[in-house]
């Protein structure tokens, strides 16, 4: 029997996507700032080899939402099974495991304007928050929130949230 993969994915030269990987069962796997490091160091290092830029990101303790552009479409089932593969063979290794399957799926939209891209990045950065992982974005060190304070300072990214405020966030432990 052939299974349809779910969901289905398309894929796209050029384009900026937002994606959701998430733990298989939604097990907690990445609960320790240690195997935050390496599921962070993984994600850039993909990323570079493919030449795909991250805008924002955020590693929680079971799922991890990316904001990327993508020249080469087909590259992005490569950078998943890079990032899911690699993070899965290392935790295994530290937890002394073998072929223990860590990932369940992964989903990815396709940003349709500046409006989409940004209350995207709002929800990236807003998700330590919903998940209950810090009170305050700053206070939370596995996204890219901090790196954009240096980089813009704290006036712009509070006008982007202004700007583009996610109306129907409300804190949940579920993803």
């Amino acid at each position: 029997m052939n299974k349809i993969h779910r969901p289905s994915h398309y894929y796209f030269d050029d384009k900026i996507y937002f994606l959701t990987a998430r733990n298989i069962n939604k097990t907690r796997f990445f609960d320790g700032e240690e195997k935050k490091y390496i599921l962070k160091n993984i994600i850039k290092e993909a990323a570079d080899v493919l030449e795909i830029k991250i805008y924002a990101w955020i590693i929680l303790d079971n799922h991890y939402h990316l904001l990327i552009y993508i020249p080469n479409g087909k590259n992005l089932p490569i950078f998943i099974k890079n990032i899911n593969g690699k993070s899965s063979f290392l935790l295994n290794k530290i937890e002394n495991l073998k072929d223990r399957k860590i990932w369940s799926n992964y989903w990815d939209t396709c940003i349709r304007n500046e409006k989409d891209f940004w209350m995207r990045f709002n929800y990236i950065h807003q998700n330590c928050i919903k998940h209950k992982h810090a009170d305050l974005m700053n206070q939370y060190k596995f996204s890219s929130y901090n790196d954009w304070v240096e980089k813009n300072g704290v006036e712009w990214v509070n006008d982007v949230f202004e700007k583009y405020a996610i109306i129907d966030f409300t804190p949940s432990g579920d993803i």
